[in-house]
């Protein structure tokens, strides 16, 4: 009994410096939850800044502050700095291998802020994956679906797909096409959707509104329509204006065409 009372004395100084240890971990946790959340908000509340940088600031000073809690909970093991940064220095080539796919989104994520291809709040489109952007942080960039589903890309390949930021520029040109029968008036089908197109206070006038006759279909006259609007109506537009034309064209008489299927056969 008293060999067993020994031994287990023996563990209390570890059992303390790992009580020691978790209670630092969890006080640092929330301790760089607190800060980063303080720099966000400091950051965003300057309207000469943009909001990607200050979610970017915020990841930063986050894993700063984890790492000097990891370094402090070594200590407390009796781990010293300067030794692990000796040890650290030593397996330099093989924690860079294991990691190198991180270390190429740590290095892409600055690459990102550096150049700000896209910002929080833009419409984009990333190789092929769309979304709005919700955050941009040191490792990945999160999207967030029309459907609001939550995409994650990693920050090396974002950077490395082509970026297609539908959100840019203030204004967009709004593309639509109508098809009207062959013995409809094609001036007076054009003047109909010009009518339509300023008449909704969306569509702006510089550049004004153009539709022409651009193609000449199987069954069809095709007519193409270019609007310009701010980039925050483009689709409502686009949706309006369809539906619109539409009920226009059944108003004038002027009729769409649809393909038709004629069987011949030939007599025995």
């Amino acid at each position: 009994m008293q060999d067993l009372m020994t031994q287990l004395s023996g563990y209390g100084p570890l059992v303390i410096a790992a009580a020691k240890a978790l209670a630092v971990l969890i006080l640092g946790w929330i301790v760089a939850g607190i800060v980063s959340g303080i720099v966000r908000r400091r950051v965003n509340a300057s309207p000469r800044i943009d909001k990607t940088i200050g979610n970017f600031a915020a990841s930063i000073v986050k894993w700063v502050i984890l790492l000097m809690v990891l370094v402090a909970v070594l200590g407390i093991f009796g781990i010293e700095a300067t030794s692990l940064v000796a040890v650290l220095g030593a397996a330099t080539l093989a924690i860079g291998l294991a990691l190198q796919g991180t270390l190429s989104d740590l290095a892409a994520g600055f690459m990102l802020i550096l150049f700000r291809p896209y910002k929080l709040g833009q419409y984009v489109d990333i190789g092929g994956t769309s979304g709005t952007v919700v955050d941009l942080n040191l490792f990945f960039t999160e999207l967030s679906t029309p459907d609001n589903v939550q995409i994650i890309l990693p920050n090396g390949q974002a950077w490395g797909s082509v970026i297609t930021n539908y959100s840019h520029h203030a204004t967009r040109r709004c593309d639509l096409s109508f098809g009207i029968d062959y013995g409809d008036d094609a001036d007076r089908a054009i003047g109909i959707i010009l009518d339509v197109a300023r008449a909704d206070a969306r569509v702006q006038a510089d550049p004004e509104p153009w539709a022409q006759v651009v193609n000449l279909g199987d069954s069809s006259v095709d007519i193409a329509v270019r609007l310009w609007c701010d980039a925050a109506d483009y689709w409502d537009l686009k949706f309006a204006m369809t539906k619109a034309v539409k009920e226009a064209f059944d108003a004038g008489g002027i009729s769409i065409p649809y393909p038709h299927q004629v069987n011949v056969e030939k007599a025995g």
